[in-house]
């Protein structure tokens, strides 16, 4: 049997986030980067430098008949309408978190994809953790017996360089500090292994960037299975990543020593009973944002089923806006 014929994707926007996709997919057996669509003429020579076509206007790729997907690494507030008119053109779309800012755009945005029978897929790559992997296991096969509560953290200092007033500073289009970057991650893995969340209480701070959303948020959750969660992360600070559940039988945590997009390093699972203590094993890098993509690959080919639902994927928005609501007026927010 022949291989399947690599998917054809363009991606949209070549700031951090789209150059760090293009080095990823590079040789990639799956996806071939066809086009790169950025108006802003300072980058265009990098793009050419990549060896790589470029188009100034999204409406370019979205006609290009050899363009099979999009991949959107645009600004938080694009995203709706870019999915929409690509679903529009018959394009699959792979959208960076978030997928919206409201609960509502990202509804929208998923009924554009299953109205044209499109893929749409998201970039929340640590789903693909091995050692994420292995606790979502010990979960749902009753290892770490009935949940008793979650906590999490995602940080580091590699945006501290953004201006004041980029779009990633703003209230409007990076609410809630470190939540569009790093917390929706957490919320992401919490909607995975435990469900729909009921209710929402979060705090930001602004201790050291004078950026209008904050540089900490912190924010607690209960789930309708019953179980609660603490989250927290922070623009200024080394990196740091951390996943822990405790159970009634055992708890199981997750310590990554490098952030998704820097290759090396370790993720080390700990699992702690009261009989036996605690035991360890370590988890080698290994580059989840390109399987992601390459998941979203398998599913336009039929292979595989892309493994969010756009139910997950609409939660976690509305997750993030009762964040952004309960930061911004100190209210505990209802949700369903």
């Amino acid at each position: 049997m022949n291989a399947s014929p690599r998917l054809n994707v363009a991606i949209a926007g070549f700031g951090w986030w789209g150059q760090h996709m293009v080095r990823r997919l590079k040789d990639n057996e799956k996806i071939h980067v066809a086009a790169i669509v950025e108006p802003d003429p300072a980058r265009h020579a990098e793009i050419a430098a990549h060896d790589l076509r470029h188009l100034v206007d999204f409406d370019l790729a979205l006609a290009d008949v050899t363009i099979d997907a999009v991949i959107l690494t645009t600004p938080n507030t694009m995203h709706e309408e870019q999915v929409v008119r690509a679903a529009a053109a018959g394009k699959h779309v792979f959208c960076e978190k978030p997928l919206g800012l409201t609960g509502d755009s990202a509804r929208r945005s998923v009924a554009a994809c299953e109205k044209a029978g499109v893929i749409l897929g998201i970039g929340h790559e640590r789903r693909f953790e091995p050692a994420l992997i292995e606790v979502r296991r010990m979960i749902e096969e009753g290892a770490l017996g009935t949940i008793m509560h979650a906590e999490a953290a995602f940080s580091h200092d590699k945006l501290i360089g953004v201006r004041t007033g980029d779009w990633r500073t703003l209230k409007e289009t990076a609410p809630a500090a470190g939540m569009t970057g790093m917390g929706i991650h957490l919320t992401d893995l919490f909607i995975a292994m435990f469900g729909p969340v009921q209710t929402v209480q979060a705090l930001t701070a602004r201790r050291v960037l004078d950026w209008e959303t904050g540089d900490v948020v912190t924010a607690q959750f209960r789930f309708e299975a019953g179980m609660t969660a603490t989250l927290s992360a922070i623009l200024y600070t080394p990196h740091f990543i951390r996943y822990h559940v405790f159970g009634s039988d055992a708890w199981a945590e997750v310590r990554n020593d490098t952030h998704p997009d820097t290759p090396g390093g370790i993720a080390e699972l700990i699992v702690a009973t009261t009989e036996k203590g605690q035991t360890s094993q370590c988890f080698d890098w290994t580059d989840t944002v390109t399987a992601n993509l390459e998941a979203f690959a398998d599913a336009i080919a039929g292979s595989a089923p892309y493994p969010y639902t756009h139910a997950q994927m609409v939660h976690n928005i509305e997750v993030l806006d009762a964040i952004a609501r309960s930061a911004e007026t100190g209210e505990t927010v209802h949700l369903g």
